[in-house]
């Protein structure tokens, strides 16, 4: 694997490179990683892969023309080759207003260590060994536990290097170690599959092995002999992993590209409210080990810690600088994505808040593409459980949950303190006041 002096020689060549042929501006990213993943099943390794990658992206301009070209060597020849295709491609598109660099006045010229880089010195055995009690937590759970599809260990490293000709070169190494159990449980005929996962930067930090092995299979079992249900409206509540779909939902219509590309069921929302007003949701690409957090974006800029809603109310959209240009606004420093979101929760934990529903849906599975992002419209295959008294009473399977994001984003009641889930998003559990439930 390059080490981060290598790559920021790359792109300090690649640059000078397109300053010799011709280029009035140019950006380049170069990155460089190597991983092991392990899976072991039914007590047997399965699979075992050592995996190297690396990859370099160019963008030339002349002028307000625009050319981009990518390729995975790193060969000297093989870089002096992108960076003449890039040019290739500038010279012949047409002009566009707003391509060009991010503003230098917003570049990153200091930025915080955020402390992402912790590689995990281990070797085959170990690796092996942690899949194995992974899956024998899960086996060993319940006696339903009939089959498995694996546990699967990941380890990996890298380093990335940004710069462009407006002055910056910046970069990181970084890590990312995750751990995985997926498990089939079955009672009679009925069959259920499910798993559980922790993704960390520091694989101290990691869960236990059977920590992740007994959630898979308790989530598996829970699933069995589910039923279907008539079609009604009912309050829904949205466990905490599932949750965070809603938030992508909400990221996506603030996109700048989606905005002014006016395909955005938040269109010119600025300023408005759409959730109620105790809701507030934030970015946060500072926070040390965070999966997703980055000094700054894809484009050099300095990101920083800011409020998307704030009391219910969109305070900004998400922007990078050409959709900034387009909007007639200024980069937000999201080139690339968000990073690092997380809402406002209540004091409910997910027991006390199926008892302050009373009756209900408790969603814990969702399957399809059914979100509109022009018309907000949602509608998805489902899976979970019913519950009354503020007690589950059943499995639920083969139903579909429909609504609208707006009205749902109005509607919702309280948002759990249960946000310990794996990811980049911190979010409880969301209880939505009520939506449509297709099912007989």
């Amino acid at each position: 694997m390059n080490s981060v002096e290598q790559l920021e020689s790359m792109v300090a060549d690649l640059l000078a490179e397109a300053r010799k042929q011709g280029a009035s501006a140019a950006d380049a990213a170069v990155s460089s990683s190597a991983g092991l993943s392990l899976t072991v099943r039914l007590g047997e390794v399965e699979t075992i892969e050592h995996t190297r990658d690396q990859g370099l992206g160019i963008s030339v301009y002349f002028g307000k023309r625009k050319g981009s070209a990518n390729t995975t060597d790193l060969k000297p020849a093989a870089l002096r080759e992108a960076v003449s295709k890039a040019c290739t491609i500038a010279r012949h598109t047409s002009e566009d207003d707003c391509a060009g660099l991010a503003d230098p006045r917003c570049l990153a010229n200091n930025y915080p260590e955020l402390n992402l880089y912790h590689p995990w010195d281990l070797d085959m055995e170990q690796a092996k060994a942690l899949a194995l009690e992974t899956e024998q937590a899960a086996r060993d759970y319940d006696s339903r536990i009939s089959n498995s599809e694996g546990a699967t260990l990941s380890t990996q490293t890298g380093s990335f290097i940004y710069g462009n000709s407006n002055g910056f070169v910046g970069g990181y190494p970084s890590s990312r170690h995750s751990l995985n159990c997926v498990v089939l449980a079955q009672d009679g005929d009925c069959m259920q599959r499910d798993y559980w996962y922790d993704s960390r930067r520091d694989w101290r930090d990691l869960k236990p092995a059977q920590t992740i092995g007994e959630k898979a299979a308790a989530n598996a079992v829970a699933k069995l002999n589910g039923r279907k249900l008539g079609t009604c409206q009912a309050p829904v509540i949205f466990r905490a992993d599932i949750a965070s779909h809603l938030l992508r939902s909400l990221t996506g219509a603030l996109r700048g590209h989606a905005q002014y590309r006016r395909s955005s069921f938040l269109l010119d929302s600025l300023e408005q409210q759409i959730f109620p007003d105790w809701v507030t949701v934030t970015e946060d690409p500072h926070i040390e080990k965070g999966l997703a957090s980055a000094p700054f974006d894809n484009e050099g800029v300095a990101t920083r810690p800011k409020a998307i809603i704030e009391q219910g109310i969109i305070q900004t959209y998400l922007l990078d600088s050409y959709s900034a240009c387009r909007l007639q606004m200024q980069t937000t420093g999201n080139a690339g994505g968000v990073r690092n979101l997380a809402v406002s929760s209540g004091d409910l934990n997910l027991e006390q808040m199926l008892r302050e529903m009373g009756t209900g849906l408790l969603v814990t599975e969702l399957m399809g593409q059914g979100v509109n992002g022009v018309t907000g419209d949602y509608s998805r295959g489902a899976a979970g459980f019913w519950v009354e008294n503020g007690e589950i009473q059943y499995p639920v399977e083969e139903i579909t949950i429909a609504g609208n994001l707006k009205e749902m984003y109005c509607d919702l009641v309280t948002i759990g303190n249960d946000t310990d889930i794996p990811g980049s998003i911190q979010t409880g559990s969301w209880w939505i006041r009520q939506m449509t439930i297709a099912g007989n």
